[in-house]
């Protein structure tokens, strides 16, 4: 498969086990077998407490914030990521690299742009994020690109493992993870990124836009009743979909749907015969995905398969592909994608 966000094998993002993001999360061809998808290894570093050394208050990192005039961050500070590393910031760091598209992205919503020294291989957006420096792959990045790269702070997400985030730790690089579970863990990412960089209001001004989207949805599904409610099928890599407990299952949960496959914890591989059974009333797909093996696209897979035309959802036309990397990616424009979703589940409501 060929895909912006997750790696060869996956789709979010998005490491080589079904644990681990889509997401996170980015076009990488670094495994083979299995889809890359967000791992449940540790909490967000949105919800990791941060403070300055002196007596100023704690980060804020409410999913409700609103955007405030000229806020300014105070330093010393220090602040703990998601695996539970302290990090002490004596001042805004000034050369930043991330190796995770979606934290890239994040970085660049928050005007970070011309303090970035280099990204992941699979890092497409914004436009100027290609131009930058490459460090490597998401999971394993480029040890030695990574220290002549000379960052004040290295950030990755939930592709990198703890250990591989430790041993780039060993090479007295800054690496700063982050693990968004939810949506409200990577709308507080954004703010912690902002914390940081001493780029609070833009951060703040970016998570009030996420938080106006999905406020957008909630009001427009509010009135389905709960027997109402469209069964929802997604796959985001040929074989494979996701259960409760990632952001994904959220997002449809948000979007007014039922997760056919929410009876099942994390990312998994499908049965094709209980997917007919459980005859869902719309299948999304990650548009853009291209099977390696068989050169399909997923939408001519799903469709292809032996049954699936018995399918309500292929049956009546609801089968829709959302761009891959508005699924994968846990960053600035996850509630994009959770309003295409919206929109593909109650077209008529969500306008």
């Amino acid at each position: 498969m060929k895909q912006p966000y997750l790696q060869k094998s996956a789709l979010i993002g998005l490491a080589a086990v079904a644990a681990i993001s889509l997401a996170g999360c980015g076009n990488s061809n670094e495994t083979k077998k299995e889809p890359l998808a967000p791992s449940t290894e540790t909490a967000s570093a949105a919800n990791a407490s941060a403070s300055p050394a002196s007596s100023a208050p704690p980060v804020n990192t409410s999913a409700s914030a609103a955007p405030s005039a000229a806020k300014k961050t105070q330093y010393p500070l220090t602040i703990k990521d998601a695996t539970g590393k302290e990090f002490t910031f004596e001042k805004a760091p000034q050369r930043i690299v991330s190796v995770s598209p979606a934290e890239t992205e994040g970085l660049f919503a928050i005007g970070l742009g011309d303090q970035i020294a280099g990204v992941s291989d699979f890092d497409d957006y914004p436009a100027e994020a290609t131009t930058k420096p490459k460090m490597g792959g998401i999971t394993k990045p480029n040890e030695e690109a990574l220290i002549a790269a000379n960052a004040d702070i290295i950030f990755t997400g939930v592709s990198m493992k703890t250990d591989v985030v430790e041993k780039l730790r060993a090479m007295n690089l800054k690496v700063f993870k982050v693990e968004p579970k939810t949506l409200d863990d990577a709308i507080a990412d954004v703010l912690t990124f902002g914390k940081i960089t001493d780029h609070q209001e833009k951060a703040e001004e970016v998570a009030a836009k996420m938080n106006a989207d999905r406020q957008r949805v909630e009001d427009a599904v509010k009135g389905v009743k709960p027997e109402s409610k469209k069964k929802v099928y997604i796959e985001f890599s040929a074989g494979w979909t996701v259960g409760s407990g990632e952001f994904m299952d959220e997002l449809i949960q948000i979007a007014g749907g039922v997760n056919t496959a929410g009876d099942v914890k994390g990312w998994h591989q499908i049965s094709e015969e209980k997917v007919i059974q459980q005859n869902p009333n719309v299948i999304l797909f990650s548009k853009g995905v291209v099977d390696d093996k068989s050169g399909k696209s997923l939408d001519q897979i799903i469709r292809g398969r032996s049954g699936w035309d018995q399918i309500d959802a292929i049956k009546n036309n609801r089968v829709v592909g959302i761009d891959q990397n508005l699924l994968s990616r846990p960053g600035p424009r996850m509630t994009d994608g959770l309003v295409a979703m919206a929109k593909a589940i109650y077209p008529e409501l969500v306008k």
